[in-house]
């Protein structure tokens, strides 16, 4: 006798986030980027005066750039998959970054994610609805209440 799944008959329609929503995240996130780049600036310029590196020289000024992009790239990397698909902004938001079938966002999409998103001009694609980072790697950012309030059951 063949067994009957408990998900059967449950209807799962994700609600995307709005682009305010996105927008704020983008903002939010940017905000505590940028702090962090300030902290770390800093620490590489004390570095940099103890190796008596001129702050002008274009291998500081280059070094602080690659520093700032990996950082960068980091820290949305580091808390999209510490937080399964969420950043600082995103649980601000209530929003979370889903695969295009609604499961938990794994490594390698939360890798592509971070990686496109170092793409000079990358935020003018959220001007198109979808963002690069979003379609590239085949997710979604969803809005997880109104997400949860639409489950529904089919008998």
């Amino acid at each position: 006798m063949e067994q009957e799944s408990l998900l059967t008959g449950i209807e799962f329609t994700p609600v995307l986030a709005s682009t305010g929503q996105r927008f704020l995240n983008f903002l939010i996130d940017a905000i505590i980027f940028s702090f962090c780049h300030g902290f770390f600036s800093g620490v590489i310029a004390l570095a940099g005066t103890q190796l008596l590196l001129p702050e002008t020289s274009l291998f500081y000024q280059l070094t602080v750039e690659f520093i700032s992009f990996f950082f960068y790239y980091i820290l949305y990397f580091l808390s999209e998959l510490v937080f399964k698909g969420r950043t600082i902004g995103k649980f601000i938001t209530g929003t979370k970054a889903v695969n295009e079938d609604s499961t938990e966002v794994g490594p390698k999409a939360i890798l592509i994610r971070s990686l496109v998103r170092m793409i000079p001009f990358e935020p003018f694609s959220a001007l198109n609805r979808r963002p690069w980072h979003d379609k590239w790697s085949q997710t979604y950012v969803i809005d997880v209440k109104k997400t949860l309030s639409n489950f529904s059951l089919h008998n």
